[in-house]
């Protein structure tokens, strides 16, 4: 298994896939701001370098289009990827990861499209990479937390509860491979 996952640059970004150009060009340069290494505050030069090489990519017409012609196939290969490094751990880290990968998911969705934040329950199962019955605890477990909830029974979207927990817990994905930019740089 790469040691490597590739890392959705709108993710990165946070922006939609279809933000406008100049909403790439303005949401860059405001976290360029925030993460620039000269920032004392919030200076993250890592952060910093993934940022650019997210802007790089789809600040540029031609790069971006091709990224996008790519980007199903990488995400495809990383819910893989994720699964198998999940189902490696014992059965509580497994469901704890599982949980935060969840959170994760519905977070990003929320963030980058507050209009419509939910999932549906079938694309969850694709997105996680695993069947219905393998979510089903995991779902069950944070709706009586109440960290998600399902809009008009259909879609499944994180509560502010749910965004507490997952900024609280997060350095727990630790034991997940680290999802960086170095395989998607062939674009």
């Amino acid at each position: 298994m790469p040691e490597e996952l590739m890392v959705d640059y709108y993710e990165v970004l946070q922006i939609s896939p279809n933000a406008e150009p100049d909403t790439v060009h303005r949401v860059y340069r405001l976290l360029a701001q925030r993460f620039h290494p000269d920032n004392q505050s919030t200076g993250d030069s890592e952060r910093f370098r993934l940022l650019t090489e997210a802007y790089q990519v789809l600040g540029d017409p031609e790069q971006r289009a091709q990224y996008d012609v790519h980007r199903p196939e990488m995400q495809k290969e990383r819910s893989r990827l994720i699964t198998h490094a999940v189902r490696a751990v014992n059965d509580v880290q497994s469901e704890q990861l599982l949980r935060l990968t969840i959170l994760e998911l519905l977070y990003a969705r929320r963030r980058t499209d507050p209009q419509t934040p939910g999932i549906f329950y079938g694309d969850l199962e694709s997105l996680v990479g695993c069947p219905q019955e393998h979510i089903e605890f995991a779902l069950w477990y944070l709706a009586q937390r109440k960290y998600v909830d399902r809009s008009d029974g259909s879609k499944i979207a994180i509560t502010v509860d749910g965004v507490d927990h997952l900024e609280k817990n997060a350095p727990v994905r630790q034991a997940v491979p680290r999802l960086t930019a170095a395989s998607s740089r062939k674009f």
